[in-house]
């Protein structure tokens, strides 16, 4: 008997102790966490250029615009430099395999940073390369650069041939820098 009494007595305390805790902490505030503070200039960051979606924009419009001046009918596609897609614009009357063609080239184009007619020529050594997640050897996409390094790409898909698709991304890249 003595023990059960034991036990539920320091039950009681126990329970009247977790009460009285929870009751004090849910009524005082918690200590706000110290900030963690970077130091940007350790060498554990870096600084990248993108383009805006503004200037995005305007280079895929330019684009449109120069394949419509050769009655040509077209996808364009701008991504940055990881790849993922700032604007696609499909144009009127552009082929449905057009829009995912354009977004292939211009992530390509990005990734090697050089146009993807160029890299069409290097799969003779490595044709392995087309077996690359996302990517597309075929003309029509081109590297959008900012101090030599590669930070966005235009693609282009839906011209007759590679030639025009390439030649209306570099429509685009020259937008940029106007």
């Amino acid at each position: 008997m003595k023990k059960t009494v034991l036990g539920a007595t320091a039950a009681a305390v126990v329970a009247a102790g977790t009460f009285g805790v929870v009751s004090a902490n849910a009524a005082a505030p918690a200590a706000a966490p110290a900030a963690v503070m970077a130091d940007a200039d350790n060498g554990n960051t870096m600084q990248s250029t993108h383009l805006t979606i503004e200037a995005a924009t305007k280079a895929a419009q330019a684009t449109l615009d120069a394949a419509a001046a050769e009655n040509q009918r077209v996808s364009v596609a701008v991504v940055d430099r990881n790849g993922n897609t700032i604007v696609t614009l499909r144009g009127d009357g552009a082929g449905p395999q057009s829009y995912e063609s354009a977004e292939r080239k211009a992530f390509t184009a990005v990734s090697w940073n050089a146009p993807t007619s160029v890299l069409a020529g290097r799969l003779a050594q490595a044709p392995q390369l087309k077996d690359i997640p996302g990517t597309l050897f075929l003309a029509g996409g081109a590297p959008v650069t900012a101090k030599g390094a590669p930070i966005a790409g235009i693609g282009v898909a839906g011209a007759p041939s590679g030639d025009l698709d390439e030649k209306f991304a570099q429509a685009g890249v020259a937008a940029l820098a106007n």
